[in-house]
């Protein structure tokens, strides 16, 4: 069973002594929990580079608006610890929010033209919060490598900002998407789908497939690609709007002509559940 610290200068303390009398790496993996087989492809990607592999389970308040689903986020602490058994972490860190914000931060940590955009702009404060709740869990845990999915593409985008523009000492590495064999990525709010809506959220990935085969046909233009993923997405039945659909270079900026590494974002909603979701162009072999 990994060793479980929930006190943040009690975990400090231990990697402290750890990396200054081994000498060993760590390898951090942040989560909220819940987890899934996307966050145990992140564990396997740490456990193969560091010594040391560390998971922090903790739904982050910072990062949730007024009237989105904090109350409700699924949490099962109990069995995320069976997972990371399985996995061979090292250590587990699941704080309180007494003990990760004592008093309310006073900070905003605002990265002008990356978290006002996409999932900023319909999610105004998020990015703010994960800047802020990343950045201490980096001050706590001092890893040498971070793991980040692909799947919150936005999200690596802006913690590798972070980094850089920070001088953080921490490797970022990012890991591709997890995905089902019917192609929904993985999520921990899949949970929140029924059957029928979680067949409608298929119209994600198979949008991407769509418009897969629209470049390789030979169309580049942007404004086609994102209308035709559009109105296939909202033919499905269960589909209750989009927020958006995007399509950018590696550096979220977007573009008119579009070419093989160019991203594919967008958010939607099914039922009642905000899915988010983005895709490489070039990957698929249509």
């Amino acid at each position: 069973m990994p060793t479980l610290f929930r006190k943040p200068r009690e975990i400090r303390n231990y990697l402290k002594s750890v990396r200054c009398d081994n000498k060993q790496s760590i390898g951090f993996v942040p989560t909220m929990g819940y987890l899934h087989d996307g966050h145990r492809m992140l564990i396997r990607e740490s456990k193969i580079q560091n010594d040391i592999t560390v998971v922090s389970i903790y739904v982050n308040p910072l990062q949730f608006g007024e009237g989105e689903d904090y109350e409700r986020y699924p949490r099962d602490v109990e069995r995320d610890m069976s997972i990371c058994e399985e996995e061979g972490v090292d250590v587990v860190f699941v704080p309180s929010d007494e003990d990760m914000y004592p008093e309310k931060p006073l900070i905003n940590i605002e990265i002008r033209g990356l978290t006002n955009i996409l999932e900023g702009k319909y999610r105004p404060g998020h990015f703010n919060g994960v800047c802020t709740v990343v950045l201490k869990l980096f001050n706590i845990v001092q890893p040498d490598r971070a793991y980040f999915g692909e799947k919150d593409y936005q999200q690596l985008k802006v913690v590798q900002r972070l980094v850089r523009d920070l001088s953080l000492p921490v490797e970022i590495v990012p890991v591709p998407t997890v995905r089902d064999p019917d192609g929904l990525a993985l999520s921990s709010r899949n949970a929140y789908l029924s059957a029928e809506e979680r067949e409608s959220a298929l119209s994600l990935y198979k949008s991407f497939l769509l418009a897969e085969r629209l470049f390789k046909g030979g169309n580049i233009n942007s404004g086609i690609l994102k209308e035709a993923i559009r109105d296939f997405i909202l033919k499905h039945p269960y589909v209750k709007g989009i927020d958006y659909v995007e399509i950018t270079d590696q550096e979220l900026n977007p573009v008119d002509e579009v070419k093989v590494g160019d991203r594919i974002l967008l958010a939607v909603w099914v039922g009642s559940t905000r899915l988010i979701d983005n895709w490489r162009l070039g990957d698929a072999q249509i």
